[in-house]
């Protein structure tokens, strides 16, 4: 296992910080969190990235069902999609989760599938 990315600790946020971010475009953190939790295969996206339109028709090649969560795009809803990151301390997209498991992007996604992990986690049902 890899050691965790430093994280600034919750005593070094003043409380109106811990606040804010913890507000950050809740609603959009909250419907990643139960999509994810709730669905089998999740991918978050946005409009124009060629790497999310090729990890969706990479499942899809694969019969991988998987639900797609899209915001904005290249010019819209920058600040929602930071606010998943910021959830999900991954700096890129898509996000692929598996049963709850963040598995990476594009590139993770496209290994797991050769390798087998990605079936793996989904279990006999997949």
């Amino acid at each position: 296992m890899t050691t965790p990315r430093p994280l600034l600790s919750d005593d070094k946020r003043a409380p109106a910080v811990a606040e804010a971010m913890a507000g950050f475009h809740r609603d959009i953190v909250d419907q990643v969190r139960t999509t994810v939790e709730r669905e089998p295969v999740v991918v978050v996206g946005m409009a124009q990235n060629p790497f999310v339109k090729k990890v969706r028709q990479a499942l899809t090649d694969a019969g991988i069902t998987f639900t797609y969560l899209e915001y904005g795009s290249y010019f819209a809803k920058w600040k929602e999609r930071l606010a998943i990151k910021m959830w999900s301390g991954w700096p890129t997209f898509p996000q692929v989760y598996v049963r709850g498991v963040l598995i990476g992007g594009h590139d993770d996604t496209i290994k797991a599938l050769g390798d087998g992990s990605l079936r793996e986690r989904l279990g006999p049902k997949a």
